[in-house]
């Protein structure tokens, strides 16, 4: 079951009258779907691009795969830089805090 297409040529169809292509059964082999499946359909430079959910999702993750570092999950990575993000947001709001209640005293000594 191959994402891709390897015809060595086009193969030819027709739309029929309700505009609906009948993909043939080598095709649909080919691509590893089956009558009755849901298949993603989008145009490309006026070309109709059809795939399968797991052809999309396996080409999908191996676009992304060159930016996975090895051994390190990037939930993880995710994990620790909103972590991160929160202690420099409390740290902000701590010293915010510590000047806010410097002015209260200066103000409170002047008054």
């Amino acid at each position: 079951m191959s994402p891709t297409v390897s015809f060595p040529r086009p193969v030819h169809g027709r739309i029929n009258e309700n505009g609906r292509i009948v993909i043939p059964a080598a095709l649909r082999e080919e691509m590893g779907i089956r009558p009755g499946d849901a298949v993603l359909m989008e145009v490309e430079d006026g070309v109709l691009r059809v795939e399968s959910h797991i052809a999309r999702i396996r080409r999908i993750q191996s676009e992304v795969a060159k930016y996975a570092k090895p051994g390190v999950l990037a939930s993880d990575e995710l994990i620790a830089e909103r972590l991160a993000e929160a202690r420099r947001e409390e740290e902000e709001m701590a010293r915010d805090r510590e000047i806010y209640q410097e002015r209260l005293l200066k103000a409170a000594q002047v008054a």
